[in-house]
């Protein structure tokens, strides 16, 4: 199946490219979720108008990514959470409770789906996430995991 992606997809592609994938990846989950339209020959105007407003956003957050990246390393995020005996969590801290703790500290928007978290942080401390604002622009944050 040839989709043309809206939005960008990890391992897949950016948003404006055509990609080939199997049905049932392109008819179940793509295109549900708004990552993908179907390709058709008149799509190459869609193509071509994805691309500019993509190369149109890209120079005006590159600039904003990098203030944003000073703002988030430049000091750790406490989150606090609900923990049992011996630090451990009840549960997992999700990537919208990061995104959350990241907003109330600095003030500004952070998307859950920027952040790469390796592990689920399941214990008390401080852990390493990996934020991606831009496409060069990737912030790493430690993240303080304390009892609520």
């Amino acid at each position: 199946m040839k989709l043309i992606l809206t939005q960008e997809v990890d391992g897949l592609g950016a948003a404006g490219d055509v990609v080939e994938v199997k049905d049932g990846y392109g008819r179940n989950y793509l295109v549900p979720r708004g990552e993908a339209i179907r390709w058709t020959r008149g799509g190459e105007k869609t193509i071509e108008s994805i691309k500019a407003a993509r190369a149109s956003r890209a120079v005006r957050d590159q600039a904003h990514a990098e203030e944003l990246k000073g703002k988030l390393e430049g000091q750790p995020v406490q989150l606090k959470v609900r923990a049992g005996e011996g630090g451990r969590l009840f549960g997992a801290v999700t990537a919208a409770d990061i995104a959350g703790a990241l907003e109330a500290s600095t003030g500004e928007s952070v998307d859950k789906r920027t952040l790469v978290l390796g592990n689920p942080i399941k214990a008390l401390g401080a852990h390493e996430v990996s934020v991606k604002l831009h496409d060069e622009v990737s912030a790493k944050v430690t993240l303080n995991v304390i009892p609520a």
